[in-house]
């Protein structure tokens, strides 16, 4: 069952197209990255989302049904990038408070915020202001302000920036263990790496329009270019760097780096240096990085204009 269908939606600032019908539909228990550069419409996208803009056009359904702010929006925790905190209020009250406006009573939300600090070795801070925070120790406080009400949809905008490593993983883990219960997650960043190990899907956005929609895995595969590594006893030593079924384009870490050209497989390429008597220890495809597609979709490169993007 899809959580959220968002079809067609558009969004206009005087005459700039900031949202122009973007169409996308997440699945339950999912983790999507919504990815583009700056400007791209992922800001007004997620504000449509959390009922703080309403659409020109197009329409949300959240759950099967038309989203409804003042109702579905106890169901959605939102992480905005930035600190969306009260400076001077005391944290553990400021949590408390919070997760009041979801719809936990008092009792309810002071045991939820007293488990996820002992969770996140956030105890003494309970009687610290916000403004005492750095601003690793803000991030940490936000998300938790941000799922401690156990939302159906979690929106997470450059959640890590700010953490050290260990707290980055503390938070990953809490983001996975989360999914596995049963709820969707919306991840925002500009680290693709970060995208590449945690989300399932992905959409890419640029201009306000989707660019990219599919599979993490899914994706990589599109863009592939018949790359392979290839490690040798004794690397180099081929009695040629071309043949029929591929060319050498480079060595990496002492492999060759073969692609293979079109019309022949990979079992082409292994048959060629097994018949020259090579000894093969490695044979491995090389996928490019989601980063790597990013750019080529951004900057317009040729294997970006050809691209075709999927259409709702």
């Amino acid at each position: 069952m899809d959580i959220l269908q968002v079809n067609h939606l558009k969004k206009y600032f005087s005459s700039q197209r900031a949202v122009d019908s973007i169409s996308f539909n997440l699945s339950k228990g999912s983790i999507f990255g919504l990815l583009g550069p700056n400007g791209a419409g992922k800001t007004t996208l997620i504000r449509m989302i959390t009922g703080i803009f309403y659409p020109d056009e197009g329409e949300i359904l959240f759950e099967g049904s038309p989203f409804d702010p003042k109702n579905d929006i106890t169901h959605i925790g939102y992480m905005p990038e930035e600190r969306g905190l009260y400076k001077k209020m005391r944290i553990g009250e400021q949590a408390v408070y919070l997760a009041q406006l979801k719809g936990l009573s008092k009792q309810e939300a002071t045991q939820k915020v007293k488990e996820w600090f002992v969770k996140f070795e956030m105890q003494s801070w309970w009687s610290k202001k916000v403004e005492d925070l750095s601003k690793g120790m803000g991030q940490k406080l936000q998300f938790v302000t941000t799922v401690l009400h156990e939302p159906k949809l979690i929106i997470l905008d450059e959640p890590f920036s700010g953490l050290d490593p260990v707290n980055s993983n503390l938070i990953k883990d809490e983001i996975y263990a989360l999914a596995r219960k049963g709820s969707t997650i919306i991840f925002s960043t500009h680290r693709m790496e970060q995208v590449e190990e945690i989300c399932d899907h992905i959409i890419l956005v640029n201009r306000g329009q989707k660019i990219l929609d599919g599979s993490v895995a899914g994706v990589k595969q599109q863009f592939k270019e018949n790359l392979f590594s290839i490690g040798l006893e004794g690397t180099g030593n081929s009695s040629s760097t071309t043949a029929k079924a591929f060319e050498v384009v480079g060595n990496k870490e002492g492999s060759l780096i073969v692609k293979i050209r079109d019309g022949y497989r990979s079992n082409d390429v292994l048959s060629h240096f097994i018949n020259e008597g090579q000894n093969i220890t490695a044979f491995t495809e090389i996928l490019p990085s989601l980063n790597d597609i990013f750019i080529r979709l951004v900057e317009g490169t040729p294997l970006a204009r050809q691209f075709q993007p999927t259409t709702a």
